[in-house]
């Protein structure tokens, strides 16, 4: 029988190798990336297709009249758009003030199939997808740019495809909370997608997706899971549709800014990875629509871990294996600490390109109390493994009007945050 020391030290180091998978495959993608064919050339875009915005919101009073606002403001014509909100299982006045600004709006009650993904499925059973190239899910909380479909549009045909915009923090002065949240905003989309788009590999969604109905004619929406933007994420890549990131599509999201507010947002997230890792890890290790790269990259990002629980997670394991005797100890702590590199390398990056650097970075003085805190979030998240009933974030009134995305890149010169 293995010695427990042994064992122990197997399970580390497998864990150390997980948590090595983000710069391996960063380091892969930037060695070999070919020349791709999803960074178009800014401008006006070739074609103006057809867009479906769709809105699934439940008692979201106090944030949908922004966001509608800003669906009202978007440079683009007006024949080639249409926004329908879904207002699901909703007790206030969402469905009143849409219809008050001229907007179609459902009302949907199911008190069994609750939640964002099931009210998505539902309106898209009610429309005709024929009648648009693509559909966008926004969140009843986001403030889109201007140019947001201009930028979408670049990456036309559409059909086949899945479109990745840049995900802001629409309320960064509210806490140190929202402030780091923006910094690692800029993370994932300015950094790590980039790398991805010119690797040619599928960005993670979110938030603003848009989803050609071509795709949608195809695959339907079947993705129900905690997390059903992972979920979408896992299934597309494992059948070989491209999700494709557009840095130049800016919306702005309403980030919790207290620790109390953000749990069951962060529980949730969590836990739906996880179930999707799991039921979707074999399928994309089977798969014949797509390479080893790729492969890699996606368990990577199905099986890596937020910036902060990713350092809590790494310095305690390291801690424990490097001072606690085990064999083999000091390399698998080395490895650990090792994956640290690349988050703390691309938060640096960011940092230097955020519009109030000094004030961003007086921020990260909270990361220690968050980083405790995160580590008690994993633990709860094992307990909604599973898909457990979803549970929504609670909404707060801005302190200020929502800054929306920064830049309106079909005016800027530059690319985002300079």
């Amino acid at each position: 029988m293995m010695p427990l020391a042994i064992l122990v030290s197997c399970i580390f180091a497998v864990i150390a190798a997980v948590f090595l998978l983000p710069t391996i495959s960063d380091l892969l993608s930037i060695a070999l990336r070919p020349a791709s064919h999803d960074v178009p050339v800014p401008g006006a875009p070739v074609e103006t297709p057809r867009f479906l915005i769709l809105i699934p919101a439940h008692d979201e009073e106090i944030l949908i009249e922004a966001c509608l606002a800003s669906l009202q403001r978007l440079h683009y014509s007006g024949d080639r758009v249409e926004t329908l909100v879904v207002a699901d299982n909703c007790a206030d006045a969402t469905a009143e003030r849409v219809r008050a600004r001229g907007i179609r709006c459902l009302e949907r009650t199911d008190l069994v199939q609750r939640g964002k993904p099931w009210a998505v499925a539902w309106a898209l059973a009610r429309i005709t997808l024929s009648d648009y190239d693509a559909v966008v899910v926004l969140d009843a909380d986001s403030i889109v740019d201007p140019g947001f479909l201009r930028a979408i549009a670049r990456r036309a045909p559409l059909g086949g495809k899945v479109v990745q915009g840049y995900i802001d923090v629409s309320n960064p002065d509210e806490s140190a909370v929202t402030r780091m949240a923006r910094v690692w905003s800029a993370v994932r989309f300015q950094v790590v997608n980039n790398i991805k788009v010119h690797a040619g590999l599928n960005v993670p969604l979110g938030d603003g997706l848009c989803i050609g109905t071509g795709v949608l004619g195809k695959f339907g929406w079947s993705a129900f899971s905690l997390s059903e933007t992972w979920e979408i994420y896992a299934s597309m890549t494992a059948a070989g549709v491209r999700c494709v990131g557009a840095e130049d599509a800016h919306l702005g999201a309403q980030e919790a800014r207290s620790l109390r507010q953000s749990a069951s947002q962060r529980k949730r997230w969590t836990a739906g990875r996880l179930t999707v890792l799991q039921h979707y890890g074999p399928a994309i290790l089977r798969s014949h629509q797509i390479g080893a790269r790729q492969k890699l990259d996606c368990l990577a990002e199905l099986t890596a871990l937020g910036p902060a629980a990713h350092l809590g997670t790494a310095v305690s394991m390291a801690a424990v294996v490097g001072f606690g005797g085990l064999p083999w100890g000091v390399p698998i702590a080395g490895v650990l600490l090792a994956s640290l590199v690349r988050p703390i390398a691309y938060t640096a990056v960011a940092l230097t390109r955020d519009p109030s650097p000094s004030r961003a970075l007086s921020a990260f003085a909270f990361l220690p109390f968050y980083v405790l805190w995160r580590l008690g979030i994993q633990l709860a998240s094992l307990t909604r493994l599973g898909n457990k009933p979803w549970v929504r974030t609670d909404r707060h009134e801005p302190t200020a009007p929502p800054t929306g995305p920064t830049t309106d890149l079909d005016s800027a010169s530059g690319p985002p945050h300079g």
